[in-house]
């Protein structure tokens, strides 16, 4: 199979490089999960529908070219680099024939259709396995593949109210509060691509392929963490955690006499230093547990010490305490930080409609080995002819 790789059109370096991805997600979660897999160097085809594709370009404003035919979603540009589009019509008898030549060279398969399509298509788990015993399938639904309500249709606002993490969130029990981000698409691709790697693995022992399963509602359960153990383990039930943490005192959110800064105290050490140069050491504070039962005294002391100071001014006597502490940066201020920058939180990519784009980069770093060249979101059906071209040099090689 590596062989065959590479005689990819466009080589990619990284740790998964010889890897290939076929794509048949669309909208967030799958698409973001065969992104991170493209990200690390595999060669991922996107799998989308002739005539519109998938459904996230649709998905805007803002667009680019929002008048021509070549219009663009930024949305569909945020989780789509790294990968190849090829178009079939996979309940026509030709498109199924060519999905099924590429299933029988792919390591990996992504889809997120809802509990029951892809078997009505005829590529059932078992269908797959026939064509590609070694095939690593990827299946993402919004609830789970079966249970009680596992056909229900996932989207990530009702998947963040039902997986809780909305009642954790806002400014009071009555203000629910969707996370400003599709964080339950998110965190399901996340945990599909780390399942992914761990299917791969287990692959290289027994030679075998298999099936990962994660949701929406898996990926909100998963990062519950302390909150979720308040209820299985002591049998609290949380409520809106709001600007600050429900087990940690002080840690938050609070004003300066021009604009908010927070800090975290995340120990009686630390409080020490910052108590006394505040004028908050009292004794009844001196424990993190007395301070989060007298919660709100503290939070009004604290703001009215930091009253007095601009947020340079916090920042500055904050450092030389070593109290951990920040701002809170507007996303244009985060992409012009040099911080950012020099973590390689950007990458510039040249997109054939668009031209030069700087699109956000993968999260992760290598010291040797990483991608160090990215591919832009890819244009409808720009590969078809190219990936069919391949594919036919690719059968003949077997």
């Amino acid at each position: 199979m590596t062989d065959l790789l590479d005689q990819q059109p466009a080589s990619a370096d990284g740790p998964l490089a010889g890897l290939l991805v076929l794509d048949l997600s669309r909208a967030l979660a799958g698409p973001h999960a065969a992104m991170m897999l493209g990200d690390q160097g595999a060669r991922v085809i996107k799998i989308e529908a002739p005539g519109h594709g998938d459904d996230s370009r649709g998905w805007g404003p803002p667009f680019l070219h929002p008048d021509g035919a070549e219009r663009e979603s930024t949305y569909f540009l945020s989780c789509n680099r790294n990968k190849e589009s090829i178009t079939l019509d996979l309940k026509d008898p030709a498109g199924a024939g060519t999905l099924t030549r590429l299933v029988r060279h792919a390591d990996v398969l992504v889809e997120n259709f809802r509990t029951g399509v892809l078997d009505r298509l005829g590529f059932s788990v078992q269908r797959l396995h026939e064509l590609n015993p070694r095939l690593i399938v990827l299946s993402i639904t919004g609830f789970g593949h079966d249970g009680p309500e596992g056909g229900r249709p996932g989207y990530d606002q009702i998947a963040q109210g039902e997986g809780g993490l909305m009642s954790l969130t806002g400014s009071s029990d009555d203000d629910p509060t969707k996370v400003g981000v599709p964080i339950a698409d998110l965190l399901a691709g996340m945990y599909g691509a780390y399942g992914v790697l761990a299917a791969l693995h287990e692959r290289h022992r027994t030679g075998k392929g298999s099936v990962v399963r994660t949701s929406l509602l898996a990926g909100m359960v998963g990062v519950h963490a302390f909150q979720g153990t308040r209820y299985t383990v002591a049998g609290e039930v949380p409520g809106v955690a709001g600007r600050h943490h429900p087990s940690i005192c002080p840690y938050g959110l609070f004003s300066a006499a021009d604009g908010m800064v927070q800090i975290a105290v995340g120990s009686d050490r630390l409080w020490q230093s910052f108590a006394a140069r505040f004028g908050l050491d009292r004794p009844e504070w001196a424990r993190n547990a007395e301070r989060v039962a007298d919660r709100e005294a503290v939070i009004a002391a604290i703001d009215a010490a930091f009253g007095g100071y601009s947020r340079e001014e916090l920042m500055a006597i904050l450092a030389e305490l070593g109290t951990p502490a920040g701002q809170v940066r507007s996303l244009d201020e985060v992409y012009e930080w040099e911080q950012t920058r020099s973590q390689g939180l950007l990458v510039e990519v040249e997109h054939p409609s668009l031209g030069a784009l700087t699109l956000p980069g993968p999260p992760l770093r290598y010291d040797a080995g990483g991608r160090t060249q990215h591919r832009p979101p890819p244009m409808l059906g720009e590969h078809t002819e190219q990936i069919l071209a391949w594919l036919d040099s690719a059968d003949r090689t077997d």
